[in-house]
């Protein structure tokens, strides 16, 4: 087992980790944060060893088969005894990530511009001209507009109902090619 921790690990055993990372999260297992620091050291790590490292806590996946909750393909979850449940996402969730996408590359110009402006201010010994508003109040502006409408005529749910098509068609592909391949023992 020490052997095999210090052996170097591929790019498919650092996809097969993101992978369960992002099943996880899924679960509620990770928060957003512990996922994004798991992730980027996953594609950081060297050899298998560092990859364990990073599910050592996480229980591993029951097989589809066994699991009580199945996918049905038509974007509401299998439930046993056959009815169809609502999405797993929240609309508090899709409504806060919707904004989050929205917003996030707002505040982070508007930091890097303002901290811009700040060295410039100390380095000129004096407070300058509040440039950055320039950049701040007339995005800011079309971002309420934009936010104020989707929110309104429901962006926010399109855009999850897509992600969860897209989603659901990799996972079929996925499968299709897991199914498609022959099997151990078997002549290709």
């Amino acid at each position: 087992m020490e052997q095999r921790d210090r052996m170097r690990a591929a790019d498919s055993d650092r996809a097969a980790v993101a992978d369960r990372l992002r099943r996880a999260l899924d679960e509620g297992r990770l928060d957003l944060g512990e996922y994004d620091n798991r992730l980027q050291r996953t594609y950081a790590a060297k050899t298998y060893g560092d990859l364990d490292g990073l599910l050592a806590d996480l229980p591993a996946p029951a097989p589809e088969e066994r699991s009580r909750l199945a996918p049905t393909g038509t974007g509401g979850v299998a439930v046993p005894g056959g009815s169809t449940g609502p999405t797993p996402s929240s609309p508090g969730t899709v409504v806060r990530d919707w904004l989050r996408e929205t917003w996030g590359p707002y505040f982070s110009t508007v930091a890097v511009v303002v901290g811009i402006w700040a060295v410039i201010c100390v380095m000129a010994g004096d407070i300058n001209y509040f440039w950055p508003g320039w950049v701040a109040g007339p995005w800011g502006v079309v971002l309420l507009v934009v936010t104020v409408s989707g929110l309104a005529n429901g962006a926010p749910q399109r855009r999850a109902a897509r992600r969860a098509a897209r989603e659901r068609a990799r996972a079929e592909r996925r499968e299709r090619r897991r199914t498609e391949r022959p099997g151990d023992g078997e002549a290709a």
